[in-house]
């Protein structure tokens, strides 16, 4: 491809609107543009990359036994109210009616239209097993986008679904899409982990992440590098840590005036006391229904394991009115002893081996001080409910667990027969009885792939694309297109390359060089053939993006070099 002619429109300047490096990157580059608040088209070269991550995507699913079809991206509600996910999927559903007033949603995800398609087609096991995949657009009204792709509106993702006769059949169809996810992301060239999660509004018996090691990473990572352990906030264990002696001496309650002191920082200046010293009071709505839930003070609540122990669809942060209506203080000063209105308490499982803690004394401007557990309030749950953190120890086995930002690119999950027993999906087993499918789904969001890839390949002057996701595999950069030789030998490489079927690209643009080069190593091209002053003596020279060396050769020796570079994988 010659540039000359290429849509590549690069720009020198950080847009304000990014915040990322991948973000910057791929609107500096020219990959993509801004279509409205989390929906981008992309360019020839950002749309060359992505379609090499699907065709890696599609190559490891097909090598795994999935077979693809697609579906449609608007869908009828009828099969989302039959399955209970009308409701579940809440705002980010994006929903609209026809002409006749019938209900449609831009797909979010696809189970239910996946179950329903193999219900009305599949009647005997043995049919089965069968795993069916797409890719396709998927549509969720984020309240924020924001992040570029890590965060749209409207995105690409590969999802599978697998239908098996029974929990074996589910071990090892999920067992094959966690090979294929891995070949996946190890031919993308990520550094990623594969963590236990939680299965949220996709349901199910288990499920497992895989994420990108990453300092802009939305989710938290807690892994063991002792016993392989690894797990998301939403699923990480905390093992309670108890720093009382239990020899301590439990003291009677006493309230304190605490006046302007309704957090837990004033409440430390107030009292002189360490935040571990405090029992953290805060009231939720779950579904509708008041809840108190207790976490040290220098804990922070997880609002997921909460609402799993819950089983509720919604929750949220109560009202400064309900607050008061609860506990007859201002909000700041609620605790568990002594509420005016009786709701469900929650406690972290520290709080039931911690002595002497400060809570709120559901009154104005007061705290009690000396508060216990099991003495001076009963909870009716101790649980764990708090989010993991650095120094916390592994569950697994015992040691001190590392904690990590990352980007969540893949998900799989067991989802056992929540779907194909709310829509009826049943085949006849031998003895002719009907049985519900066990299903799987495991999805891959391809946007987020590829900001990842960034994310983890850049430097400051532009992207770094292992080779086997780059728009193109090299460019010829003939340094002034006015000179006659060297025109002669950039066209002579470019067409020796593109007959051995390598992608290149000739920078045949009448700029200056720097221009060509800096343009380059923006855009992440990982070889470039500099045709320059040395072409009267039949020298170019060859230099690898990502490690900056540089190495002169004849014509017909660097492009044996691209060859075996191309051919290697170069950065594998």
């Amino acid at each position: 491809m010659r540039l000359s002619s290429m849509f590549m429109p690069t720009q020198r300047e950080v847009p304000a609107e990014a915040e990322i490096v991948s973000h910057k990157l791929m609107l500096r580059a020219g990959l993509m543009r801004k279509i409205a608040s989390g929906v981008y088209s992309y360019l020839p070269m950002g749309y060359r990359t992505f379609r090499k991550i699907e065709a890696i995507i599609r190559e490891e699913m097909d090598r795994a036994g999935a077979q693809e079809i697609i579906m449609p991206a608007i869908l009828p509600a009828e099969i989302y109210k039959e399955s209970g996910r009308w409701d579940v999927f809440g705002p980010e559903m994006f929903r609209l009616k026809d002409r006749s007033g019938r209900e449609f949603c831009l797909g979010p995800t696809h189970e239910e239209p996946f179950t329903e398609t193999v219900r009305n087609e599949i009647r005997s096991y043995r049919a089965l097993p069968v795993t069916l995949y797409q890719i396709q657009h998927k549509y969720r009204d984020e309240k924020r986008p924001r992040f570029g792709v890590m965060r749209s509106r409207e995105f690409v993702m590969k999802d599978a679904y697998s239908f098996d006769r029974d929990t074996k059949g589910l071990d090892v169809s999920y067992e094959k899409m966690a090979e294929a996810y891995c070949a996946i992301f190890d031919r993308c060239g990520l550094d990623y982990i594969a963590v236990e999660a939680d299965s949220g509004a996709m349901g199910g018996s288990g499920s497992q992440e895989y994420m990108v090691k990453s300092d802009v990473g939305e989710a938290t990572i807690a892994f063991c590098d002792s016993c392989g352990y690894a797990a998301n906030d939403e699923k990480a264990e905390c093992i309670p840590s108890y720093k009382d002696d239990p020899r301590t001496v439990i003291l009677p309650v006493e309230k304190v005036y605490t006046p302007d002191s309704r957090t837990i920082e004033e409440l430390m200046e107030n009292l002189g006391l360490l935040p571990e010293r405090f029992a953290k009071s805060l009231i939720f709505s779950a579904d509708g229904v008041h809840v108190m839930a207790i976490v040290r003070g220098d804990r922070e609540l997880n609002e997921t394991k909460l609402a799993n122990l819950l089983g509720c669809n919604e929750l949220m942060m109560a009202g400064s009115a309900d607050v008061e209506e609860i506990t007859g203080a201002a909000v700041g000063f609620a605790g568990p002893c002594g509420l005016k209105k009786k709701i469900r308490i929650i406690c972290d499982r520290e709080i039931e081996g911690a002595v002497n803690l400060v809570a709120g004394a559901n009154e104005t401007s007061y705290h009690f001080v000396n508060v216990n557990m099991g003495r001076d309030f009963k909870p009716d749950t101790v649980a764990d409910i708090r989010n993991i953190t650095k120094g916390d120890i592994c569950p697994s086995c015992g040691r001190v667990v590392s904690i990590c930002k990352g980007i969540e690119v893949g998900h799989i999950f067991k989802l056992g027969t929540k779907y194909s027993e709310a829509l009826d999906c049943v085949f006849l087993d031998e003895e002719g009885n009907e049985r519900p499918m066990i299903m799987g789904c495991y999805g891959i969001g391809l946007n987020r792939t590829m900001a990842a890839v960034i994310e983890q390949n850049h430097d400051e002057n532009g992207i770094i694309w292992p080779i086997a996701l780059a728009p193109y595999q090299v460019t010829v950069v003939p340094v002034m297109v006015s000179d006659i030789v060297q025109m002669d030998i950039a066209e002579y490489i470019y067409n020796k390359l593109k007959e051995s079927g390598i992608e290149v690209l000739i920078d045949d643009r009448d700029e200056r060089p720097g221009v060509k080069f800096k343009d380059n190593e923006l855009i992440g091209i990982p070889l470039r053939i500099t045709v320059g002053r040395k072409a009267s003596e039949g020298v170019v020279e060859l230099k690898i993006r990502s490690t900056g060396q540089m190495s002169e050769f004849s014509a017909d020796e660097a492009v044996e070099a691209v060859l075996e570079a191309v051919k290697s994988g170069l950065r594998k």
